[in-house]
Parts: structure tokens; C-alpha cells; sequence
């Protein structure tokens, strides 16, 4: 397809109409390894950028190409098996000619690829079939190559200085491919095949294959991540997989044994709706596959390409979502961020004592200080939903012991909320950026540009965020409620009273009559930014909102300048910064629409609930592997049309995966509660697509039960089909 390539000046560009302009991915995660390739299975320059086998933030294979007799294979098919773990990709031989005569017809060699990770490797195998009448004898190369950027380099950040690449070391079947950073560490890249290749350089293997009529033969890739320590401590190599096939066979194994045993840890959910069953499907195995073991335990990394490691905001509010689903999560995030709670100032890191982690990285950039993540604290918010989480997880498990461990944790978190992040002492949590090269804007919506006032001047700060204060009083009830766990009942009630005084002060100046919404934000000199936008819906999740006022946010918030028919957008169209193609300012997020759903239904809303669900459901019965994006574009809802997608969002992302659980909970006013041993639902309702309904193995304390739902008109009748262990089902019509 050397047509499709245009050379302009020293640049090569793909033609609008080339089949290569294509950016569905098949993206692969196991541990700190994550790999993402093009649909053939390959490794290119071509399409995202964003190519290539990752380990802990750099970039260890960046390219890995394919073809037959020097031609890209056609493609017949590509997928991601439902589990998540295996990239499975057909394909055949375009018309091979010699001479100028075709010698092997199009279509008589079938190549099928199947890939995995597993401990710090991907690997690959290969089955070429002979499905032609007569004998072949063709070339297969695979081109590879490992760049060992840092993430933030494959992201655009151009670095004044790099390392060195080190001298490829080439055996018989395997090479070793080395880099020297400027952090004195020698990250490698082992590459190996099986059986030996007929021909092996530092960047091409090729097989000369002769297959017979049905014959097949099969070929085995190793590519393994290495991340050395620095150079002048005397470690050998780990030398590239010897025998690439037999660490296929135990990786696929083991994979399975692992998936299966996180399977068993979680309930069941099935629907009457196939479509439905596919969304909660992937969505498990997204969490399955982001969820990564660390010394504190399990921790759901954020999304890939760009968000494949610890996030605190992300991770909390992904453990919120599967709370009830997989309770794990969140004991995870919890000791994680726990332990690396701020003991310390440090403008360069927006850190301060008592403060919850935003990111951290573990990439060359990161460890020079090159860019600040290695442990940055640049978001207000992660700190009051720390706490948020501490008390629903608490409400769910009944995990006193970790409560009691954590308290200390607590009480720091519940010191940075009533000084560093009340700088000022009106009442009120604020933000603006101390580190030069930190996020200026430090609530979720971190793009520079999202917060702003009417005219579309942007907000000055210290800037205190709705949704934020709002995170803040939940914070409060929180850690009153497990004060009261602890036995300090005088600690509880001063907390509850603040938390009292902190919702009056908040209605007093947030809300906005003239445009029946919680202003966006307060800036630095105290003044309402008067926009729409999604953050006021964030207010009603946490309970922080007025009853009436929920009502007016609700009916705002759904009428259709900020609901575009597959979901509530971030900024109504009505504002001047409306963007439908922004990252921030009028797209749509599912992990914020399950968090404004949450809140409708904590308002009594629940159909409003399920018409948010319905929205969701639709859109990502359009999107690849039915998983939803990051986000996707807010423009309006057509008939016979898809959503928009935004070009370079995160898939899989952890917290939009987990929209469908919190959304589920929010629709049947699901409460699980270990003390009380009791799973109840509170005027439950489904959506139109869904009749029936079944979870099994929901858990409360060491109890479980399943459970059977019949939506009937506008009723859901809640069957208890087995019951094992002390528990009791409530449902409240």
C-alpha cells in the first residue's frame, strides 16, 4: 500500500482514504505492562501514536511489523476476546507475485496471531495455514524495534537531552536491545522466537516457510520488559524468553487461572437484554484488567494509553463505582493512598501535610524531575473523597480494623481540608497552583481553560470548585459516621455541626436562581462563576444540595442544552466556552453522568436515574468492544446516527467502566449495610430495555444471596431466589 504514503518535505503523511487511517486499537494490560496495537496485531508508525509494549511508563517495543513475502497481510478480522486477555487477529495473503506472474493466489495463506501479557511480557503466537492447492514457499518478517521513550515523549513533551541506545546483543534466536538513561538505569528489551528464525538481526527476523497443501506451521514471540537498575550497579541481564513457546503455553494458563479466580470474588449479572449483558461484561473485564497488585493490594490503574498508574482521584472514585461489586478495589485504594499520604510542603509537588495523592509515575522524566508526577498532589478533591470512601467502604464491609488503621490517615486528611485547602478561613476549599509546572485548574476537570465565568473570562484563582464543597461535606458525614464506629462520639458531633454549617454557607453562595443551577465556581475574589455545567449534578451526589434545589439542578441539567441524548454534557451549549469537541467544556463523560445519576437518585429521583442510564446504554452499544471512552463528543443526538468520538480519548478507562456499576446501584437504590446484614433497594426501577433481571452471589458481610428482578410497567418486584448466611433483603416501594 505504498500508494496511501505521501512524502511532503521531510514528513510522511497518510492519504484521508487510506484503509491505514484507522483508530481502533486493541489494547492489552497485565500488571505494570500494557501494550496497545494496531488491528493486524502490528506495531507502526501509522495511526496512534500512542503504539507499542509499555512498562512502567516507557516505551519498550515501538514497533513490531508483519509481512508476508514484503507485503502487509489483509485483514479479516481483529477482536479483543471478551475477558480482555488476548488480542485475537485473521489474516491472509494479498496476490504475491514473482516476475510479474501471481504465485501464491490471494487468499491461500491464513495467518492467525493471538497475543497476550503476562509478568512484565507479551507474548505471541502465530499459526500460518497453507489453504492453496499446491505447495508455498514464503517469506515472513517481523520488523521490531524499541525507542524506550518516556510516556510524556510519546505524549508530545519534547526533552532537550536523552540517554544512549547501548549495542543490540543477537543470538541465534533471541536479541537483547538496551538503553541508558539519563537516570543511570539500563532499561531492556529481550526479543525471542521460537523456533530460531532462518535470518536474525538487531531488527529483523525472517522465516522462509514451506507449507504443503493444509499443511500449517507455527511460530512463537517473546517480548519481555526489563526495567535495570542504574548502570553502575553490577546486575546481569535478564536474558530474552529461551523458549518463546513454552512461555505462550504457561502465560495463557495462568492468565486464565488468575481471571477465573477474580470471577469467583465478584457477584453475576445478567439481564434480558444481550446488548446490556455486553456492557456489564466488559465493564467487569476492564476492571479486571486495569486492576493492578501492588504492596498495599489491589489498585485500579487509570486508563490507557496515557493513565496506566496510580491516579488517587481516579482510583477513588473508580472504587466508589464497584463498591458493591468488588469491595477489594477500594480496600486497595484506600491503604495505597494511605501510605502515601503528604507528610510535608512542597510547592514543585502542590503538596502539603495531609493531602491525598493525584499521580504517580515511575518513568525516566518523572525520577530526573522533569516533569512533577513522580508523587504530585495537584488535586483538591482527592483528599475529602479519600474520606468519602473510607466511610463507604465501611458501610459496605463492616472492616473495622482497617477503619481504625486508617483513622490517623483521616484525621490528617480532615487537618489539610480546615487549613491548606481553607487557606483563606472562609469556610470554603480552594486551590491554585504552587508548582510552575503543575495543572493549573485542580479539580477533575483539569484542562486550563474549564473554569470560567459567564462572558468566558477565565476564573481567577484560589479558585473553590461546587462540586468540590460538596466532596467536603460528604467528607464530614463520613468521618462522623466512623468516629461514632470508633467509640468518639464528641469527635462525630463536631463534625456533623461543621458539616451543617458548611451547607448553609454553601447555599448561600453557590446557588444561582437566574439560572436554576450551583454556580461552577467561586474565584479568587469571591465572585460566582454563573455557567451550567455538570459539577452542579455532582453537588446532589453528594448530598451537600437542597432538596428543591436538587429538583431545579435535575430538570436543568436534563433539558436539552445540557442533555445531548446519549448523556449530560460537561457545559450546557447556552455558554460561551461551549465546545461539543473540547475535553472539558461540552463533552460528555460517563463516569460523571454516573455520578449525577447517583445524586438524582439520592434525591428520590430514580426514573431521571434511568433515563441517564438509558442515554449511556444507548451510546455504548456504538462504541468498539461495547466499552465507553474517557468521554466522547457532546454533540446532539440525530437520528441514525452514533456519538461523536474524541480523538484521542483513553480506552479502557477505569472510571468509565465503571459507570454501569454505580449506575445499576443508583436505579434500584441498592444500600448494602455490614452492620445491619441487610441488602436493600428503595423504590427500584430499571429501564425500558431491560425486563428482567438476575445478580447472583451479591455479598454482605459473610453472607450472599441471589437475586431475581421483573420490571412490571412502571414496578419492580425483587425475588430473593437463594439466600446463604445471616443476612435480610429489604426492598422499600
Amino acid at each position: 500500500m505504498a500508494e496511501d504514503i505521501l512524502k511532503v518535505e521531510d514528513g510522511f503523511y497518510i492519504l484521508s482514504t487510506s484503509s491505514r487511517v484507522d483508530d481502533r486499537t486493541r489494547v492489552l494490560k497485565q500488571g505494570d505492562v500494557f501494550a496497545i496495537f494496531d488491528r493486524f496485531g502490528d506495531v507502526e508508525g501509522f495511526g496512534s501514536g500512542a503504539l507499542g509494549v509499555y512498562h512502567r511508563d516507557t516505551r519498550f517495543l515501538s514497533k513490531l511489523v508483519l509481512r508476508l513475502a514484503g507485503q502487509r497481510p489483509l485483514l479479516l478480522s481483529s477482536t479483543i476476546k471478551d475477558d480482555n486477555a488476548l488480542v485475537a487477529v485473521d489474516l491472509m495473503n494479498p496476490d504475491i507475485s514473482q516476475g510479474g506472474e501471481v504465485t501464491i493466489p490471494r487468499g491461500s495463506i491464513h495467518v492467525y496471531r493471538s497475543k497476550l501479557l503476562w509478568q512484565s511480557a507479551c507474548l505471541e503466537r502465530l499459526r500460518i495455514h497453507n489453504y492453496g492447492i499446491g505447495p508455498v514457499e514464503i517469506d515472513m518478517t517481523i520488523e521490531f524495534d524499541g525507542d524506550f521513550r518516556d510516556i510524556f515523549e510519546v505524549r508530545g513533551v519534547q526533552r532537550e537531552r536523552r540517554g544512549r541506545r547501548l549495542p543490540a546483543e543477537v543470538t541465534r534466536d533471541s536479541v537483547l536491545l538496551a538503553y541508558e538513561g539519563l537516570d543511570g538505569r539500563v532499561r531492556r528489551t529481550g526479543v525471542a522466537f521460537s523456533p530460531a528464525p532462518t535470518e536474525l538481526s538487531h531488527s529483523n527476523a525472517r522465516y522462509v516457510l514451506r507449507l504443503s497443501p493444509r499443511a500449517a506451521a507455527t511460530c512463537y514471540l517473546a517480548v519481555t520488559c526489563e526495567n535495570g537498575p542504574a548502570s553502575n550497579v553490577s546486575v546481569p541481564p535478564t536474558p530474552p524468553c529461551a523458549q518463546a513457546s513454552a512461555a505462550y503455553d504457561a502465560a495463557a494458563t495462568a492468565c486464565e487461572r488468575a481471571l477465573a479466580k477474580l470471577r469467583t470474588e465478584a457477584p453475576s449479572i445478567v439481564t434480558s437484554s444481550a446488548p446490556f449483558n455486553e456492557w456489564i461484561a466488559r465493564s467487569a473485564s476492564d476492571l479486571y484488567m486495569m486492576e493492578t497488585e501492588t504492596p498495599h493490594g489491589p489498585y485500579p490503574y487509570a486508563g490507557v494509553p496515557w493513565f496506566s498508574t496510580v491516579f488517587g482521584r481516579d482510583g477513588i472514585i473508580s472504587g466508589l463505582e464497584y463498591l458493591w461489586f468488588r469491595p477489594a478495589i477500594a480496600r486497595g485504594v484506600l491503604k495505597y493512598l494511605a501510605a502515601t499520604q503528604a507528610d510535608r510542603t512542597s510547592d514543585e509537588q502542590d503538596a502539603a501535610p495531609g493531602k491525598i495523592l493525584h499521580e504517580a509515575r515511575t518513568g525516566e522524566m518523572a525520577i530526573l524531575g522533569e516533569v512533577p508526577f513522580g508523587h504530585y498532589y495537584g488535586s483538591v478533591d482527592s483528599t475529602p473523597l479519600f474520606i468519602v470512601l473510607a466511610g463507604a467502604y465501611y458501610e459496605q464491609t463492616g472492616d473495622l480494623p482497617l477503619i481504625r488503621d486508617l483513622w490517623s490517615n483521616v484525621e490528617r486528611a480532615l487537618t489539610w481540608m480546615d487549613r491548606h485547602g481553607d487557606a483563606d478561613g472562609d469556610g470554603f476549599i480552594e486551590y491554585a497552583r504552587q508548582s510552575l509546572h503543575g495543572l493549573v485548574q485542580q479539580g477533575w476537570k483539569d484542562s486550563y481553560d474549564s473554569v470560567f465565568h459567564a462572558d468566558g473570562r477565565l476564573a481567577e484563582p484560589p479558585i473553590a470548585l461546587c462540586e468540590v464543597q460538596g466532596y467536603a461535606y460528604a467528607a464530614k458525614i463520613s468521618a462522623a459516621t466512623l468516629a461514632h464506629a470508633l467509640g468518639m462520639h464528641a469527635r462525630a458531633s463536631d463534625l456533623e455541626r461543621a458539616a451543617s454549617m458548611l451547607r448553609a454557607r454553601f447555599e448561600d453562595a453557590f446557588w444561582c436562581e437566574d439560572i436554576g443551577c450551583y454556580a461552577l465556581a467561586l474565584d479568587g475574589r469571591k465572585r460566582p462563576c454563573r455557567v451550567v455545567t455538570s459539577n452542579a449534578g455532582q453537588c446532589l451526589f453528594s448530598g451537600i444540595a437542597d432538596s428543591e434545589h436538587a429538583q431545579q439542578v435535575a430538570r436543568t441539567l436534563l433539558d436539552e442544552r445540557s442533555f445531548s441524548g446519549w448523556g449530560i454534557r460537561t457545559v450546557a451549549t447556552s455558554e460561551v466556552r461551549y465546545n461539543p469537541m473540547s475535553y472539558h467544556n461540552g463533552s460528555v463523560w460517563p463516569h460523571d453522568n454516573a455520578l449525577v445519576a447517583a445524586g438524582f437518585a439520592r434525591y428520590g429521583m430514580r426514573r431521571k436515574a434511568a433515563q441517564v442510564l438509558s442515554a449511556l446504554f444507548d451510546a455504548t452499544r456504538c462504541f468498539d468492544l461495547h466499552r465507553p471512552p474517557e468521554l466522547f463528543c457532546g454533540f446532539h443526538r440525530r437520528d441514525g446516527d452514533s456519538p461523536t468520538l474524541y480523538p484521542v480519548s483513553c480506552s479502557p478507562q477505569t472510571w468509565a467502566s465503571g459507570a454501569v456499576f454505580m449506575l445499576l446501584k443508583a436505579c434500584l437504590g441498592l444500600d448494602v449495610n455490614a452492620a445491619a446484614r441487610t441488602i436493600s433497594f428503595t423504590h427500584p426501577v430499571l429501564p425500558e430495555s431491560i425486563g428482567e433481571m438476575r445478580i447472583t452471589g451479591l455479598r454482605v458481610a459473610d453472607a450472599h444471596v441471589d437475586l431475581a428482578f421483573a420490571r412490571h410497567g412502571d414496578d419492580v418486584a425483587v425475588n430473593v431466589v437463594r439466600r446463604e448466611g445471616d443476612c435480610s433483603v429489604v426492598v422499600r416501594k
